[in-house]
């Protein structure tokens, strides 16, 4: 799936149609790169995807949040997942996409390097993270998602942010 394909703004609930085929459940997730390792998100949570535009920086936030974004009249903070990772920062080429999340009552928006494509992916393709990865640190991991060859680390958006990180963020 292009990129330009991804872009329409269709609400996820247009875009997820659960399968009923084949063993297990099914579900959609849209999958999208961070330095060189993939990740993926279920559709459920996604509102759209937007092109990079001009972020409104906002001062005493932690260095992960880049700022906030006017879209169609709503506010809404951004989130560099890179920093909130420990990643390596990297410059934004003509990929790097705003991923358009729904957290319960709160939207926020995720900077990727690129959106890749929307997957179907069985409920058995999902293995718990490793013991030895797991902890406070990183109970935003829901799973590891096996590929064919490779595997995409499964993010639980809604751990991405602490409860305290996100009443910062509604107090700003």
């Amino acid at each position: 799936m292009t990129s330009a394909m991804l872009e329409k703004s269709t609400p996820a609930s247009a875009k997820a149609q659960p399968s009923s085929r084949g063993a297990g459940n099914m579900t959609q997730i849209v999958s999208f790169r961070l330095a060189s390792e993939e990740y993926g998100v279920d559709i459920m949570r996604v509102q759209e995807i937007i092109l990079m535009g001009q972020i409104t920086q906002m001062p005493e936030v932690p260095d992960f949040i880049c700022g906030l974004i006017n879209l169609r009249g709503h506010v809404i903070p951004i989130i560099d997942l890179r920093k909130r990772f420990h990643l390596p920062c990297s410059d934004n080429t003509e990929d790097t996409r705003i991923v358009v999340v729904n957290l319960g009552s709160r939207t926020i928006g995720i900077v990727v390097d690129a959106v890749n494509e929307v997957l179907r992916i069985n409920s058995e393709q999902i293995e718990p993270p490793p013991s030895s990865i797991t902890g406070i640190d990183h109970e935003y991991i829901r799973g590891l998602v096996k590929l064919e060859n490779k595997l995409l680390i499964l993010l639980n958006i809604e751990s991405v942010l602490s409860a305290g990180e996100q009443a910062e963020l509604a107090e700003s």
